[in-house]
């Protein structure tokens, strides 16, 4: 099968030819349709979870895939032979398998739900990493109805999907982007969009906008602390900053390092919300999976819009 690897850590992404992989006990094998970039792509073939997960060479990228299950394993299964589903890469060795790949082998009972039938694969590949982790940070961090947010990195998959998500619960987002993305960001329910390459500018209309500082920040881009701690510094008193990134904040501010831990009911709840027209699905991008390398060093600078997705 095709497949975009990486034959040692931080080596060149490139386009091999893998023998299709057989599912084992419990598991299912996908015929990938779509598989979605993701910046964790990268960060695992830089080495990301050395020492934390065992890996395997060459190392199959990609983390969110759709397509249709083509064999099940041995045991017993909830999914059948033709079943249209979404789902997560989680299931050690690192790079056994990978979404980009025509095949991909998942244990059924991992992050994998059904795809809704009027709901297009193409769609439901963008969905898994950032719609969970969207999710899970309103449900795991302090952020309530009612309240401001300030989300740092808002464009991007999780941004888009955080503000969204956000909105449609009453707070008010405050949507922290590089230039003008005052239109975009106003469709998917931010109050207000601030340009995170003047950060005087940035600061000072957050405080026109909020005297008292927001009630709650999420970070999904800085790397330092510095940076990290030039956005706590517009909480509100109590407030609280939540990191993507696992930058420590400031002494004094309460703050969450959030790790994403994804359901398969989380997943079926995302892809319901999309079929019902509650979520909106910002897929900016489809490129042929022979262009993954490419989508890979253009995600490294930043700065993404919405989702890449590449058919496979």
């Amino acid at each position: 099968m095709r497949a975009i690897a990486v034959s040692a850590f931080r080596a060149e992404p490139c386009l091999v030819e893998l023998p299709k992989p057989d599912p084992g006990a419990g598991e299912v094998r996908v015929k990938v349709e779509y598989a979605a970039l993701n910046p964790l792509d990268w960060q695992t073939a830089d080495g990301a979870l050395d020492g934390v997960a065992p890996h395997v060479f060459p190392l199959v990228l990609g983390t969110d895939f759709a397509g249709r299950v083509d064999m099940v394993g041995s045991g017993d299964n909830r999914f059948r032979v033709g079943d249209p589903v979404l789902g997560r890469v989680t299931a050690p060795p690192v790079g056994r398998c990978g979404a980009y790949g025509e095949y991909v082998c998942v244990p059924q009972d991992s992050p994998i739900a059904l795809v809704p039938r009027d709901l297009p694969l193409r769609t439901a590949a963008a969905l898994p990493t950032a719609g969970a982790t969207a999710a899970q940070i309103l449900s795991s961090s302090a952020v309530r109805s009612g309240v401001s947010l300030l989300v740092v990195g808002a464009t991007g998959g999780v941004g888009s999907f955080l503000t969204q998500l956000a909105a449609a619960r009453g707070i008010g987002v405050v949507a922290a982007v590089r230039g003008d993305e005052g239109r975009r960001m106003g469709a998917l329910g931010a109050t207000a969009t601030v340009d995170t390459t003047d950060p005087v500018a940035l600061e000072a209309r957050v405080r026109e906008l909020y005297p008292g500082g927001v009630d709650a920040l999420v970070d999904l881009v800085s790397t330092d602390a510095d940076s990290f701690a030039s956005y706590a510094a517009l909480l509100a008193d109590g407030g609280v900053a939540v990191t993507t990134r696992g930058v420590a904040a400031p002494a004094g501010i309460a703050w969450t390092d959030f790790r994403l831990a994804p359901t398969a009911a989380l997943l079926g709840e995302l892809t319901s919300a999309v079929a019902d027209g509650a979520l909106e699905v910002p897929v900016d991008m489809e490129l042929p999976l022979e262009k993954a390398p490419q989508a890979l060093t253009q995600n490294r600078a930043g700065g993404a819009r919405g989702k890449t997705v590449f058919a496979v």
